[in-house]
């Protein structure tokens, strides 16, 4: 729930340091604003790509330059400067460079939450809530509208699928095929983000199934592994198109969250021991 708040531009709630710059994150609950501060030289693909563990930015930036010049380079190989008292609109899937030798100085109010900060260190084992999710039917839907439409629809989805995830704190593993893998530190927001994900992907036509898990994972360079990782992936099989699954692990914890369930009955899941209780899950008030 939006409440009225302000923040001092001179205390930030953390800084995010990496070569040649820095983020100040200032959070403001649902939002987060970012004001970025990258030195001349600095470069996308040589200070952060190596953090991000993607070959390209792909978050989505929206905000307004205080100094300096940025140049980007998008995937297709669309290029554009920005400036001085401009706003700017970047989509994901993008190179980006500091121009000159001053350094770019912005207020980004999109992709500021997770930007350069790792996902993991490496060997960590640690309690999480998983969220994985699954386009359904999306062979079928290539096959319909060719290839080169199926592209961009993905990239559509993909980049609200990552502004669901920064604006309810989960952080992004790694993409599995047509879905994705990420972390939470709350239940009942990956709840929540596995909604608004269904609805953002049913506003573009397609449907989603999503499963949600609770439980103790290791941390790899780039993906996390585990019982827990191979629960999810079962529970998500499951799930029918529209649906958020969630484990009794998972449905304990939200015990007297604003979350209402609907039980699915007990399920022997591959590869794992003993059956297992799985609920449907979704925010309450959300429409059906």
């Amino acid at each position: 729930m939006a409440r009225l708040q302000r923040k001092d531009l001179s205390k930030p709630d953390e800084v995010r340091s990496f070569g040649l710059g820095k983020v100040e994150i200032f959070d403001m609950d649902d939002v987060v604003v970012g004001k970025t501060v990258f030195e001349p030289g600095w470069r996308w693909s040589e200070q952060v790509k190596q953090i991000a563990g993607t070959e390209l930015c792909e978050y989505h930036h929206l905000g307004f330059v205080l100094s300096g010049r940025f140049h980007i380079v998008m995937k297709d190989g669309t290029e554009m400067e920005f400036g001085p008292n401009q706003a700017f609109e970047i989509p994901s899937g993008h190179d980006a460079w500091v121009v000159g030798d001053e350094p770019w100085i912005t207020l980004d109010f999109a992709g500021m939450r997770s930007f350069a900060r790792a996902v993991a260190v490496s060997g960590e084992r640690i309690l999480a809530t998983l969220l994985m999710t699954d386009i359904v039917d999306s062979t079928v839907t290539a096959e319909r509208i060719g290839d080169a439409s199926w592209r961009d629809l993905l990239a559509s989805h993909n980049e609200r699928v990552r502004f669901e995830l920064d604006r309810f704190r989960g952080r992004e593993v790694t993409t599995t095929g047509d879905g994705f893998l990420a972390l939470f530190d709350s239940a009942e927001r990956a709840v929540r983000c596995a909604d608004a994900i269904c609805s953002g992907a049913s506003e573009l036509g397609l449907m989603i199934r999503s499963g949600i898990h609770t439980g103790e994972v290791e941390l790899v360079p780039n993906n996390v592994r585990g019982v827990a990782v191979h629960t999810v992936a079962r529970i998500v099989a499951l799930a029918a198109a529209g649906e958020v699954l969630v484990s009794a692990t998972t449905r304990d914890l939200l015990a007297g969250a604003a979350v209402t369930f609907e039980d699915r009955g007990t399920h022997q899941l591959k590869g794992l021991s003993g059956a297992r209780a799985i609920y449907s899950a979704r925010p309450a008030g959300a429409p059906a």
